[in-house]
């Protein structure tokens, strides 16, 4: 394995611990960190629900910590780690900040602006563009987001199933 993909994996598994505390929230299972020379400069997980933020994404939370960390608006040589890809909100605040390189675990079919749904990463239109690395654990984080989903679905268990057991 090459020392990159390594590295991508480390960060990736971090980003994957963040996602849980999201699920365990009751938020969709999506975790981020922002990384510069081997340093977290940020971190989030998913918290629009309690926080009523509709932009409290993820990769928002990360970029806002790593933004207060620099004292910057510009993350110019950062890497970003996300366990979905991102979407159009985010990936615009991704190129806004100079992210150097998104490293993503899931597609998103439904929502993804890396190419999914939306091309707004890598930007080949816009005044930054950005490296992309999709697929980075990718089954990993695709699962934490179907079994969410599906306990979600899940019908609550009858009174004969509750005292069956």
């Amino acid at each position: 394995m090459p020392e990159t993909a390594g590295v991508d994996s480390r960060w990736m598994r971090h980003a994957l611990d963040l996602a849980q505390r999201a699920a365990e929230a009751g938020e969709v299972p999506v975790g981020a960190v922002v990384v510069r020379d081997g340093q977290v400069l940020g971190e989030g997980w998913n918290r629009p629900i309690g926080l009523s933020d509709p932009t409290a994404h993820a990769e928002i939370q990360a970029l806002r910590a790593a933004a207060a960390a620099v004292g910057n608006y510009r993350l110019v040589g950062c890497d970003l780690y996300v366990t979905l890809e991102p979407c159009a909100m985010c990936a615009g605040a991704i190129v806004t900040a100079r992210i150097h390189r998104v490293i993503y675990g899931a597609d998103d079919p439904r929502a993804g602006a890396a190419g999914s749904v939306f091309s707004v990463l890598p930007g080949e239109q816009l005044n930054h563009r950005c490296e992309m690395t999709p697929g980075v654990l990718g089954e990993e984080s695709a699962e934490l987001l179907r079994g969410f989903f599906r306990a979600r679905r899940k019908p609550p268990p009858t009174l004969a199933e509750r005292d069956s057991g």
